[in-house]
């Protein structure tokens, strides 16, 4: 990446930071993915408890094993190797009540929507209520000019490159393209907008300079 497209990306962020403010929700900005992981890191106290979504941002950024080495951390991870469909359900409900939520989102619109979709549910549910703090890793690769272009992103990138990684039975798998299906593997199943929150800087927007994720 040249200067030009990192001055860039520092006015988008500023601008960015702005609107989400605005919004009630807080925000910084980090230039590289190492930077973000470390202050993302630093906001985590010994002895939380921290819910692990399927995003492929913090996985990009190392965050995971760094913060294992937090004392006391407990990360709620419903991912881990090994474990049967019953203990991995219980690790996503069990998430809903942590003290830390750390995950990405799908899209954020240049005026301040966080815009998601989930298979599940577990995150976008743990993104509006239940754990006390939610820290979310967005590159600035997932930026949108609006509503309308965040769910086309979605629909039409995300999904389907998630679907591929999940080896998941959908047409989407097989063509790279959005088919609106009805398959039982289906992943766009639960959309979430958040255009703002009652809980002032309860949600903490992280936007990195670096693309990440899908």
């Amino acid at each position: 990446m040249d200067v030009h497209q990192i001055k860039y990306r520092e006015k988008l962020a500023e601008h960015l930071i702005k609107n989400l403010t605005k919004r009630r929700m807080a925000a910084s900005f980090a230039p590289t993915a190492a930077q973000a992981r470390e202050e993302i890191i630093a906001m985590i106290p010994a002895g939380a408890t921290v819910s692990r979504c399927g995003s492929m941002s913090l996985v990009e950024m190392g965050l995971w094993e760094e913060l294992a080495k937090i004392p006391g951390v407990q990360v709620i991870d419903p991912f881990a190797p090994g474990l049967t469909p019953e203990e991995s359900y219980a690790r996503l409900r069990q998430g809903l009540l942590a003290d830390y939520l750390i995950t990405s989102s799908n899209a954020l619109t240049m005026d301040g929507k966080l815009v998601n979709l989930d298979a599940t549910g577990n995150r976008v549910a743990a993104m509006c209520f239940g754990p006390e703090k939610v820290i979310l890793a967005v590159g600035l690769n997932k930026v949108t000019p609006d509503l309308e272009s965040a769910m086309a992103r979605i629909k039409q990138l995300a999904a389907p490159i998630n679907a591929i990684r999940l080896n998941r039975e959908t047409p989407c798998a097989e063509t790279g393209r959005c088919a609106d299906c009805h398959s039982p593997a289906r992943l766009c199943n639960i959309w979430s907008i958040i255009e703002g929150h009652r809980f002032e800087n309860r949600i903490h927007v992280k936007l990195v300079g670096e693309d990440l994720g899908y």
